[in-house]
């Protein structure tokens, strides 16, 4: 029995008529095992045979997560299931999809072979950040993709220090300060320059954004190490810091954001045979 969370994005599946599609499919094609379905309250027209259960208990007892959307609603869910050991499949409803791997073309096919138990898991790192102000954590959160500390609005440049392992790497003057994980290479960090690397390391990017300076690359950083950012106290700005595009904490000169690799491993179902690299030029090219 595989009891599964489904979780549509409403956005994207109009009238929730691929969720339906999916529910259907699912309780007409579990053969002797049979599925157990989950979902939240708010979906309860979606089908009579499936479990709605409030929000927070939605993570409590099931063994898999399907999500209908794309990357970004994967990763509004991707620290919860992380923490439980809940692996995401990912149907993908959006435009790029480097984890929501299942087009929904192929979304039968792809359902036979997860019912088949023909499937593999894959494990992403992800990265924990605290935010430290008068010696104290005030703050702490898990990301996929990445953790970026920016101007706040109104402001021009804000000058930041990046440390790891406490040894000074580089002083920017720029918009902000991207921190991305290697499933995060292929997000934002790439739109601001980044490289592109293989999903299943363990490492750090770090990429300025429209930095003021004559030369500035990225660096990459080893993930067994501390990252620390301070904002420069000279120019007195006050930042922004986000997780996978979520605000998260405002932080002023005094304050540190301390990267570390988190205790937790995303765990991603991957179906097809495509390799991140086809996927990587077809999507991208």
């Amino acid at each position: 029995m595989k009891r599964i969370a489904i979780i549509p994005n409403n956005s994207k599946d109009i009238g929730l008529v691929n969720t339906k599609r999916l529910v259907d499919f699912l309780c007409n094609n579990a053969g002797n095992n049979g599925v157990k379905l989950y979902m939240e309250e708010a979906y309860r027209v979606i089908a009579m045979n499936v479990n709605y259960v409030p929000f927070a208990a939605l993570y409590d007892e099931i063994d898999y997560v399907i999500v209908l959307g794309g990357d970004g609603t994967i990763l509004q869910r991707a620290a919860e299931c992380a923490r439980r050991h809940i692996p995401i499949l990912g149907v993908n409803l959006g435009k790029v999809g480097f984890m929501a791997e299942v087009e929904i073309d192929d979304i039968e096919c792809a359902l036979k072979k997860f019912l088949a138990d023909d499937f593999r898991i894959e494990k992403r790192m992800m990265m924990k950040t605290q935010i430290k102000r008068n010696g104290k954590i005030q703050f702490s959160f898990h990301a996929l993709n990445d953790v970026v500390v920016s101007k706040a609005a109104g402001e021009k440049l804000i000058c930041m220090r990046l440390f790891t392992d406490g040894e000074e790497v580089n002083r920017y003057m720029a918009d902000g300060l991207i921190i991305a994980t290697p499933t995060g290479s292929t997000g934002y960090s790439i739109s601001a320059g980044g490289p592109v690397v293989d999903p299943c390391m363990r490492l750090y990017v770090a990429t300025p954004i429209c930095a003021h300076m004559l030369s500035v690359r990225s660096a990459v950083l080893p993930s067994n190490k501390e990252i620390k950012i301070n904002l420069d106290g000279v120019y007195g700005k006050d930042a922004v810091v986000t997780a996978d595009g979520d605000i998260q904490a405002c932080i002023k000169n005094t304050d540190e954001v301390i990267i570390t690799e988190s205790e937790y491993d995303f765990e991603l179902v991957r179906i097809g045979g495509q390799s991140f690299y086809d996927t990587l030029i077809k999507k991208l090219s």
